[in-house]
């Protein structure tokens, strides 16, 4: 028998004996011998070794938790690696709409001592609002001048409040750029 063949008998047991009876010695097993040809399929999809190591744990955790709804067993290692793959496009697909805003609230704060002594937060916010629409300007001044709630400017503009926090979202993804830089230079000037 060669290393191969001797690989796929010692997982078909192991996985065998996880099917049969799921217990915690039989998913420990399950897992060390899994786990690193896991971390290999991600690192091969060019992952850095903590996400790899994330994403394995993950793929078996859902393994331990659903390897019960399998129809045919013969094909558990397929199963799993379609999970795997899954996964790795469940993350990536999360990543790409991930989107750059900022935390209005913050930036006063790291912005306070780059102020000139005639700038205001006020001020500054004001500046900031040259970027937006009109109607993203009065949902901002509205939450972030005047500290309504979303509820609040949903009512008085009689507009759903997921209109509400979706011109709020878009405003700061819109300032993003425009606040880093100024923050880079702050950063620079000290």
């Amino acid at each position: 028998m060669n290393h191969t063949q001797t690989r796929m008998s010692n997982e078909e047991g192991v996985t065998r004996k996880f099917l049969e009876t799921p217990n915690e010695d039989s998913f420990t097993q399950l897992f060390n011998t899994f786990t690193p040809q896991l971390v290999a399929f991600f690192r091969a999809r060019s992952c850095e070794p903590s996400l790899a190591d994330d994403l394995a744990q993950e793929v078996m955790l859902i393994a331990h938790r659903k390897s019960a709804q399998i129809r045919d067993r013969d094909f558990f290692r397929a199963w799993l690696f379609k999970v795997a793959r899954n996964a790795l496009c469940r993350y990536y697909g999360k990543q790409t709409r991930e989107v750059e805003t900022v935390n209005l609230e913050d930036v006063s704060d790291r912005l306070a001592a780059t102020h000139k002594p005639a700038g205001t937060p006020a001020f500054e916010f004001s500046n900031w609002m040259i970027f937006l629409d009109s109607r993203e300007r009065d949902v901002m001044m509205l939450r972030f001048i005047e500290q309504w709630e979303y509820h609040e400017i949903a009512a008085a503009r009689a507009i759903p409040i997921g209109t509400v926090k979706w011109r709020i979202f878009n405003a700061k993804k819109k300032l993003a750029p425009y606040l880093a830089r100024l923050q880079d230079n702050s950063r620079e000037a000290a």
